[in-house]
């Protein structure tokens, strides 16, 4: 029986963790490191180790530290939660040489399938579909498109897809070296890519007395840049006997490494309703809650159960309805899904939804770690159901901070297409990814505009804004999505008159928000300001000259702009903090260079971020190395046209 027990991690995953041992009376122990030391895991777990520095490599993926922490914290069990060490056989097998229990499956297993390579050749005897690997020195042109993909790790680091031959071997290179950097190993291999295809996984858990369970399937084809953004269960449209090969192949693939505790079996899913086996992650998946909400189970709960050497039962509970999940990212789709940094002052969901958070109210986004803010999971008894609540809620949420991935993911999960489940295929964002993104007259960001302008003068004014004599208008200037808005309003005697709004009325103004009668249709505004960034929140509404959707993020702009905070023409500024890790091969000062033409990648936040060239034009200025880190904001090169 444990008593205590150390989540080797950090964020979201690590607070779940927590969250069950003190269901279950198992007090817990967190480690962190120089820039988490102030972080939510943190804060409550029962006693918490630091790991020196702030990268991931000199904290988390430090296998003997986090073994020390664990002993001189008197805990008896390591959970390694998800990424980091989670699939590291050599971790697994240090924690139970030390006398710890590994909540985990066997380092043995682990190692089976550590390699995607090695992984595949023992699927292929236990009689398991994949695809067959190509070789890259003898593939010809009807062999296309290619995907390059890294043989260690996960998380979309290390696959390139290739569809031209001249590119294969730079794409190779470029795999082969993300792959390195990412996970120590360089390997890589070349598998026919499907275009089309669907990625579905099966949940399986598995105790040390033969008994294996398959918690159905899973659904998590919407991705960006091979990372999961919306996953469901159970996965929609397959056919009974797709589904039953699917769990057959996926117990299979469990008791051919003699399997223990949770793990995912993933598959490709073409239109031609084959499977075929991509990989097993020998860990919890991030996407996890979607199975416990159908399932009524606590996952983490059977993991410790089965670590503890019980049984289950013979077969698992039946499953209920339907569950989606939104992974919620600081990011920015429309910019290349850049990530963000900065304060989250606030995160807020309305109620009936699940919210499974690494961040709470006040904390700071990183550049260190993933962006993944949060997870939001909505249950229902049908999956229209399901879809419509989690794209309610995730449209009433109040995200205050970073720029988000929130309104992407509220369009996709209305868009026709996962609506219907008729597009549920991994192209999904390179079809729509645009029509997505895309801002228009609708988005009503005047509206909003005036509504922080309103509740701005009431908050400055001690009698509310409104003049009992004849004045100028009031002007206020704010930016939004790229675009300016002036807004120029008066508050009398005879109520609100604003220039461009002619059926907008004042109904009421108070501190913090207002309601306007926009068309004919009230709507309330409730408005909160952090320095210059003003976040402006509002019920969906549709119809007349309403705006759509109930946020927005807005800049105050000053009356007079400082001259000085121009910068030159051509200058190409780092859109996040981060690492330069490659310049491009033989760029120097004074080159031709074509737009669009790559110049150097940082890294950040997990991922590698390609600079280009804005216009064509001449290289005059590369004051950036390899290695060298820089700060948002910073110059990184200068194309004169």
């Amino acid at each position: 029986m444990m008593r205590s027990v150390l989540v080797a991690n950090r964020g979201e995953i690590a607070r779940r963790v927590f969250r069950t041992c003190r269901e279950l009376g198992i007090s817990t122990v967190a480690v962190y490191s120089d820039a988490d030391a102030d972080a939510p895991h943190v804060r409550e777990a029962d006693a918490a180790v630091r790991l020196p520095g702030d990268a991931p490599a000199d904290t988390y993926l430090r296998g003997e530290l986090i073994v020390r922490a664990a002993l001189a914290a008197g805990a008896d069990a390591v959970h390694p939660g998800y990424g980091f060490l989670s699939e590291n056989a050599g971790f697994a097998a240090a924690v139970a040489d030390a006398g710890l229990v590994w909540i985990g499956p066997p380092p043995a297993a682990i190692e089976a399938m550590a390699s995607k390579t090695r992984a595949k050749e023992l699927m292929a005897a236990a009689g398991v579909p994949l695809l067959a690997p190509v070789d890259p020195s003898t593939v010809t042109e009807a062999e296309l498109p290619l995907l390059v993909k890294a043989a260690a790790g996960g998380g979309g680091r290390g696959m390139r897809v290739v569809t031209e031959l001249a590119d294969l071997g730079e794409e190779l290179k470029a795999a082969a070296a993300e792959a390195a950097t990412a996970f120590g190993d360089g390997e890589v291999f070349v598998e026919p890519y499907v275009v089309g295809g669907r990625h579905v996984e099966v949940q399986i858990l598995a105790d040390a007395h033969g008994t294996v369970w398959t918690l159905g399937t899973r659904d998590c084809s919407l991705q960006r840049r091979h990372q999961k953004v919306i996953e469901e269960a159970p996965a929609p449209g397959l056919s009974d006997a797709l589904r039953d090969t699917l769990h057959q192949a996926a117990a299979q693939a469990a008791r051919a490494i003699d399997y223990r505790g949770a793990g995912t079996v993933e598959f490709l899913v073409p239109s031609d309703g084959r499977a075929y086996f991509l990989e097993m992650n020998t860990r919890l998946q991030v996407e996890h809650p979607v199975t416990e909400e159908i399932y009524g189970l606590d996952l983490v709960a059977q993991q410790i159960r089965v670590a503890e050497g019980r049984a289950l039962e013979a077969r698992p509970p039946a499953p209920s309805g339907h569950a989606v999940e939104a992974r919620l990212y600081a990011e920015d789709p429309a910019a290349g899904w850049r990530p963000q940094t900065g304060t989250l002052h606030r995160l807020a969901l309305p109620d009936g939804v699940r919210l499974d958070s690494g961040v709470t109210d006040g904390d700071t986004v990183t550049v260190h770690y993933d962006p993944m803010l949060a997870k939001v999971i909505a249950w229902a008894p049908t999956r229209d159901e399901a879809v419509r609540k989690l794209a309610g809620a995730l449209e009433r949420a109040r995200i205050h901070g970073p720029v988000t991935n929130r309104e992407l993911l509220v369009r996709s999960l209305r868009h026709p297409e996962f609506a219907d489940a008729t597009g549920l295929d991994t192209g999904f964002y390179d079809r729509n990814l645009a029509a997505l993104t895309k801002a228009g007259p609708a988005d009503g960001a005047g509206v909003f505009a005036l509504a922080a302008a309103l509740v701005d003068a009431h908050g400055r004014s001690r009698f509310g804004g409104f003049r009992n004599v004849p004045s100028g208008p009031q002007v206020k200037t704010y930016a939004c999505a790229g675009s300016e808005h002036e807004v120029r309003y008066r508050l009398g005697r005879d109520g609100l008159v604003a220039e461009g709004f002619p059926d907008v009325r004042l109904v009421g103004l108070a501190a913090g928000e207002t309601v306007l009668e926009i068309d004919g249709l009230r709507q309330k505004f409730t408005v909160t300001r952090y320095g210059d960034r003003v976040h402006v929140d509002s019920p969906p509404a549709s119809g007349g000259a309403a705006p759509t959707l109930g946020a927005r993020t807005l800049t105050a702009l000053p009356r007079f702009p400082d001259p000085a905070a121009r910068t030159e023409p051509g200058s190409l500024l780092a859109p996040m903090p981060g690492t330069v890790v490659r310049i491009a091969a033989g760029l120097a000062e004074g080159d031709r260079v074509e737009a669009g033409q790559p110049l150097l990648w940082l890294e950040a936040m997990k991922m590698e971020h390609k600079i280009t060239a804005p216009a064509d034009g001449t290289l005059t200025s590369l004051p950036v190395r390899t290695g060298r880190q820089v700060e948002l904001g910073a110059l990184l090169a200068v194309v004169t046209d």
